[in-house]
């Protein structure tokens, strides 16, 4: 998998982009690069798979055609196999916060820009955002706002998007699932000190690692303390240390200049909103011919669209990625004419795809 490296202020040219690595997006890629147009995709989760691979991995899926019984990281992995000749660009751990229209309705061209400072300027754009962004849920501490938002891993963050940033720091992790346990492991070598927090002892993460944090805690490398944070301490957007109580109720505080709440996530509409789309209920209506938005150039498949007759299923986001690129087809190589051909029997489809 080719997965981008965050560069601030990058200018990435692509003739799609696709926004969501869930199954609809990753179908998306290989019915595009059957008609050779490359594609780069986004999505705010460290890794690809939206809803399959983020909140049911494990669960059987059974109405993928072909597939009597499949799990959601199953489809995943198999639909990362299918697409592995088109050679997309993944760019993980951000969100599209803004777009802007730069050509016309007959030659759209668009300049999308992440919260990780990466910009894109693309021919046509496909919204597979499934039921909207993964956003974090963020916990309920008066005056957490004045904390958020530095670059330089001060203050209070809901995502590592670079390690780097962490090194040296007095860091307060909060939380009981695999984000909270992975990213204590990871930053405990390179932070000054870790403390995990936790309002009970016990945990919704890997057994190997909880078995990895505790013998760190018993080793003294890192500290386990149980409770919940009920406010910050600090100056300006510089956080000193975090107000805590245990089970008991009794109030002690924590020495951290950095803080990591994991405490899951919701999903939202988010930037999408305010694109200049027709909503409807918080879906973007799409026509049935070629799933074009209002905005000619921007397609919407899967559960983020809507349309007479829609079914939330798999199966139909995949039928409305594959009519979705034929239309981009004519977008991108407006010149060209598209001969429809079948996989079955066509040499040069079963070259793109590594089997002739």
């Amino acid at each position: 998998m080719n997965i981008a490296a965050t560069i601030e202020g990058e200018t990435v040219e692509t003739d799609a982009l696709i926004i969501g690595a869930g199954p609809c997006g990753l179908f998306a890629v290989f019915e595009l690069g059957l008609l050779d147009i490359k594609a780069h995709l986004v999505d705010i989760l460290p890794k690809v798979g939206g809803q399959c691979a983020e909140l049911y991995p494990e669960k059987p899926i059974y109405d993928i055609p072909g597939f009597p019984l499949v799990t959601g990281q199953g489809l995943v992995d198999n639909l990362m196999e299918q697409i592995k000749p088109f050679g997309a660009t993944f760019h993980l751990n951000q969100m599209i916060e803004a777009v802007e229209v730069l050509g016309s309705a007959e030659a759209p061209r668009f300049r999308l820009r992440t919260d990780g400072g990466t910009v894109f300027e693309a021919k046509t754009v496909l919204i597979a955002a499934g039921g909207g962004s993964f956003l974090p849920k963020k916990p309920p501490i008066p005056g957490i706002e004045a904390y958020e938002g530095r670059s330089d891993g001060g203050g209070v963050h809901y995502a590592v998007r670079k390690m780097e940033a962490f090194r040296g720091r007095e860091i307060l992790i909060v939380g009981g699932g695999d984000s909270a346990l992975d990213w204590t492991l990871n930053l405990q070598p390179i932070a000054k000190r870790v403390t995990l927090m936790h309002r009970r002892d016990d945990f919704r993460a890997a057994p190997h690692s909880v078995e990895q944090m505790r013998a760190l805690v018993a080793s003294g490398a890192m500290d386990l303390r149980l409770g919940q944070v009920m406010g910050l301490k600090g100056e300006g957007n510089e956080l000193h240390g975090a107000i805590c109580r245990d089970n008991a109720g009794v109030e002690f505080e924590i020495a951290c200049n950095t803080m990591l709440p994991f405490f899951g996530l919701t999903m939202k509409l988010g930037p999408i909103a305010d694109w200049g789309l027709n909503l409807h209920e918080n879906l973007i209506p799409a026509d049935t011919e070629k799933f074009e938005t209002n905005v000619p150039g921007i397609f919407a498949i899967g559960d983020i669209n809507t349309y007479p007759g829609k079914l939330k299923l798999i199966l139909s986001g995949f039928h409305e990625a594959a009519l979705a690129a034929q239309k981009v087809h004519r977008y991108v190589y407006p010149e060209k004419r598209l001969t429809f051909q079948y996989t079955t029997s066509s040499s040069a489809l079963q070259k793109k795809l590594g089997v002739a």
